[in-house]
């Protein structure tokens, strides 16, 4: 396990000083149930989340700051609501193949744990808690933005979001920024069987809304989301 864990430090780019804090950041709370399994330890990771969410909120915010200083509050909290969101640190967390190294309960681990977008990004999270809590908090900011914070495939040269699953990011989005969650309307379909195309709606709360046509009721969703994501984006200009 510890020569494993190696591995995942070379990934993250930090070793740790304290071997248990690394264990218990991968440390599922399914694993607290089988007390008999070798290794075991009493401490989950479920704290650690808490704290390290704390810690990501701050660290982006002071780097989208920096890196954008004309932009106005509205424009730099969409950027940060899709950093912290849950699809963002999915993305990161199956880059460094966090999941490999997660420690579960063989419920969890039977049923997909390592793969689960939620579990994978609160780990995610409660590492950085440990970096900090190892390492102090200019290594934590280091990690972060490292290993989170955006590139060129994610934020455009002007500060946009450059996604490609508009939907998920549009409910981030609406979470992030307190606002009702996204309702999806089909409102039609025309064209024959082999090339039909599809009208959807997308509401969020009474003041957004937008149309799109796609040749699947998926892809006209995606870029009514898509208008919507433009929408709050002008809106915070």
């Amino acid at each position: 396990m510890l020569a494993e864990l190696e591995i995942l430090e070379t990934e993250i780019g930090y070793k740790f000083q304290n071997r248990d804090l690394l264990v218990r950041t991968l440390t599922h709370k399914s694993r607290i149930y089988e007390k008999n399994t070798p290794g075991f330890t009493q401490a989950d990771n479920e704290q650690l989340e808490f704290l390290g969410d704390s810690i990501l909120g701050f660290v982006i915010s002071e780097y989208l700051v920096r890196r954008y200083p004309t932009h106005p509050e509205g424009k730099l909290s969409k950027l940060k609501a899709h950093l912290v969101s849950a699809a963002w640190l999915f993305e990161c967390a199956q880059r460094m193949k966090l999941g490999d190294y997660l420690l579960l309960g063989r419920g969890e681990e039977m049923s997909g744990g390592r793969e689960k977008r939620a579990l994978l990004a609160d780990a995610l999270e409660a590492v950085i808690a440990g970096v900090y809590l190892d390492g102090g908090i200019d290594t934590a900011r280091r990690f972060v933005e490292t290993c989170i914070a955006p590139d060129t495939a994610t934020v455009g040269e002007n500060g946009e979001i450059v996604v490609s699953d508009y939907k998920s990011a549009l409910q981030e989005t609406a979470q992030a920024l307190k606002l009702p969650q996204p309702k999806y309307m089909i409102l039609g379909e025309h064209g024959p069987e082999h090339s039909k195309t599809f009208t959807v709606e997308v509401r969020l709360g009474k003041d957004w809304v937008s149309r799109a046509e796609g040749n699947s009721k998926k892809s006209a969703g995606q870029k009514a989301a898509q208008l919507v994501l433009q929408q709050l984006s002008d809106w915070g200009r």
